[in-house]
């Protein structure tokens, strides 16, 4: 099996057509078209739908073994590399966007002098994307929020941070002194996405109490439904690093009792080898986590163990 065939299926995957995948890799559409036809004649399958440019079925169990196989060779270079010296190479990591906000400078500004060979590709997404794309094998580690329930992945806690509630200074909610679950649950709410893990420890929260949230609108990216909330828009429920101090604006945080945690965890693919460049970035990760996130408001760090699933 030629690698070469191996990389046009996968070019015509990731940039959504033989055109253009033979733009992005700098050939013609023939070479393109005849690199996939031989893979596909050699596994007797056809692995692209020509009429959509999709993968069939067949293509994409192909590509999910393909990927991997691209992880390992890059792995490879990278531990070749380590083996002289200081790990090197590029680490996909995929990181949730409100912790991304303030661990990503961190984390680039520690690599450059720890390990300064290695680069960092950031996928900012949310938790159901990145682990798809984790399991997927387009990411080395992915930082995400429990619960996450894929036998694929190994997961271990980083830190939990508090949920509060972000609100208009404007807004009757904001007016209430010792606010509880009850008294939000009378309000309309900006709320996360159904069926996200936010959004489910959310709801956790308010059956704990016989209560039921009330959805004025449901987002799925935590991000929009702060600055919606920063816009005076409605409340929102957040996690505390959602709205940094430094955003200016009429809102207020609000903390209710009962209202729970966030739990953000490092996630891993369970098979194969993370490189020596991987294994550098996740050391690092957890040294800057453990000096930095203490000094964020309503963050905690979480016992370094494996959440159950």
């Amino acid at each position: 099996m030629d690698l070469r065939h191996l990389q046009a299926l996968l070019a015509v995957i990731d940039h959504g057509g033989f055109t253009a995948a033979a733009r992005a890799t700098h050939t013609v559409q023939s070479n393109i078209s005849a690199h996939v036809a031989s893979l596909e004649k050699e596994l007797d399958a056809t692995l692209i739908d020509r009429a959509t440019g999709k993968p069939t079925e067949e293509g994409k169990a192909v590509v999910a073994r393909v990927r991997r196989i691209e992880n390992e060779l890059t792995a490879l270079e990278a531990d070749v590399s380590a083996l002289r010296g200081k790990p090197r190479g590029i680490v996909r990591v995929g990181v949730i966007g409100t912790t991304a906000r303030w661990l990503t400078p961190l984390l680039v500004d520690r690599l450059a002098v720890e390990t300064p060979d290695i680069r960092l590709f950031v996928a900012d997404g949310t938790t159901t994307s990145l682990v798809q794309r984790l399991v997927e094998g387009q990411l080395d580690l992915a930082i995400v929020s429990l619960p996450v329930d894929e036998p694929e992945l190994r997961l271990t806690n980083l830190f939990v941070e508090d949920n509060e509630v972000i609100a208009p200074g404007s807004h009757p909610f904001a007016k209430h002194s010792d606010p509880t679950l009850a008294d939000l649950a009378r309000h309309e709410i900006m709320l996360a996405s159904p069926g996200t893990p936010f959004r489910q420890e959310v709801d956790r929260s308010f059956q704990a109490e016989g209560l039921t949230a009330m959805p004025k609108i449901e987002v799925d990216g935590l991000r929009l439904l702060t600055s919606l909330a920063f816009q005076g828009f409605g409340i929102a429920i957040l996690p505390a690093t959602a709205a940094p101090d430094w955003v200016g604006g009429d809102w207020v945080r609000i903390a209710v009792p009962g209202l729970g945690q966030r739990r953000v965890a490092l996630a891993v693919r369970r098979r194969g080898m993370l490189s020596a460049a991987a294994e550098a970035t996740i050391g690092t990760t957890r040294k800057v986590i453990v000096q930095h996130a203490p000094g964020l408001p309503g963050v905690h760090l979480g016992p370094n163990r494996q959440p159950s699933r």
